[in-house]
């Protein structure tokens, strides 16, 4: 069945809400954990998958996500028919760029009809999680299916935020709201409700089929929650399929989090450096491939007057080097340098970034190449920080990419 499956993956989406660190890059191509993209988490779980036809539908600010498609995911054998291909909004049906997810998916509905696949996997870009598509797909062909939706428990205080199902005994659904402002909760969970992961698996000429129809609309807003869904369950059997489940490869760690603010995408984070993350990234057989550029490694070395390096619970990429500098609880990306006495404590820093002697950064997120002078603090004083850089509801800071700082900056 995985070899008649086509994967198309939406990674187009603005991530307004992350800015800006979407400011120059789309959300899927955002670092995360200190060596990988957002992006890589589901193109990882389509890998071990064995799923080995992707596109990957790209659109706002694309350049650093297809520079890291191709730096990094040329893995497969197109003699074989295997790939991944970036495909940017080309016009093919009108003059518009992709006005949602089932447009997306219509704009490139030749490239479904030619590719010969029998079923079609959605996926998205932007969320950290990991799951075995095999089990859904195989899921889907037992109960001879028309779509699949993989599900999970939310809690019902958070599940405004998701599109909302309800299932029989077959878990076969019966119902969908998107987004609803009073969400009913499970029969037997008065805590929590049954929410879509936004994966999808539709036999492909249904799926033409309903594209075609909905392209047609003149009132719809082209998305598969919204339109396309709640109205496909009252005559077609459309099942759900439960994320975390016994079925695939994958531990059952049952990660999954949209990351689509600043607050939701730190704190996932730093829940990398629980004593024990609930997101595995070190099961053996199921890694997260990224692109590893070649650096030295990481290490800590004396600052000039002889000041220990310091680490204590953090995570370091290649390259970094603590030159006499202390590292409580963070996430350092490739080529960081911590000078002499300075302080990075619960903060994430991105490639390139260097804090300079004496600076002291606490709750922070340094976007790439960012230059710190020396006895800067940033993350003590709200309203000094609220000035100059960008803060989130909870007062974590975002230190823009190419910020400057005036000379003899100190606060």
């Amino acid at each position: 069945m995985l070899s008649k499956t086509l994967t198309v993956l939406l990674a187009g989406g603005v991530g307004s809400r992350l800015h800006p660190l979407t400011a120059d890059r789309a959300k899927p191509a955002v670092p995360y954990g200190g060596k990988y993209r957002i992006i890589d988490f589901t193109l990882s779980n389509c890998l071990h998958s064995g799923l080995r036809r992707i596109l990957v539908l790209t659109q706002y600010k694309s350049h650093s996500l297809q520079k890291h498609l191709r730096d990094g995911w040329s893995i497969f054998n197109p003699e074989l028919h295997e790939y991944i291909t970036p495909v940017p909004p080309q016009m093919r049906t009108g003059e518009s760029w992709y006005a949602g997810t089932a447009d997306a998916i219509y704009q490139n509905l030749y490239l479904l009809e030619r590719s010969g696949a029998e079923y079609v996997l959605i996926l998205s870009g932007d969320h950290i999680y990991r799951m075995d598509y095999a089990g859904m797909l195989e899921s889907h062909r037992e109960r001879s299916a028309d779509c699949t939706i993989a599900c999970m428990k939310v809690p019902l205080a958070e599940a405004s935020a998701f599109g909302i199902m309800g299932t029989d005994t077959d878990e076969r659904i019966i119902n969908f709201q998107e987004k609803p402002a009073h969400p009913p909760s499970m029969p037997h969970d008065p805590g929590s409700a049954l929410a879509s992961m936004g994966i999808y698996v539709f036999s492909l000429p249904l799926l033409c089929e309903l594209l075609s129809g909905d392209h047609e609309q003149a009132h719809s807003s082209h998305d598969f929650g919204k339109d396309i869904l709640p109205k496909l369950i009252h005559s077609h059997s459309v099942f759900a399929y439960g994320f975390g489940g016994e079925r695939g490869r994958v531990s059952q760690d049952r990660y999954w989090r949209d990351v689509g603010t600043i607050d939701a995408y730190f704190q996932s984070n730093m829940d990398l450096l629980q004593p024990v993350p609930p997101l595995n990234l070190y099961q053996a057989d199921w890694p997260i491939r990224t692109y590893e550029p070649q650096v030295p490694p990481a290490r800590t070395v004396p600052g000039p007057s002889g000041q220990q390096g310091e680490l204590v619970n953090s995570m370091l990429s290649a390259g970094v080097i603590i030159e006499g500098g202390c590292v409580r609880h963070s996430i350092l990306s490739c080529n960081v340098v911590v000078h002499e006495l300075a302080v990075v404590e619960q903060s994430i820093l991105f490639d390139g970034v260097s804090v300079g002697a004496g600076s002291r950064l606490r709750n922070c997120i340094v976007d790439k190449g960012v230059k710190i002078p020396a006895g800067v603090r940033i993350g003590f004083n709200r309203e000094q920080d609220a000035a100059r850089f960008t803060v989130s509801e909870s007062g974590v800071v975002v230190v823009s990419k190419g910020y400057v700082f005036k000379p003899d900056t100190v606060a």
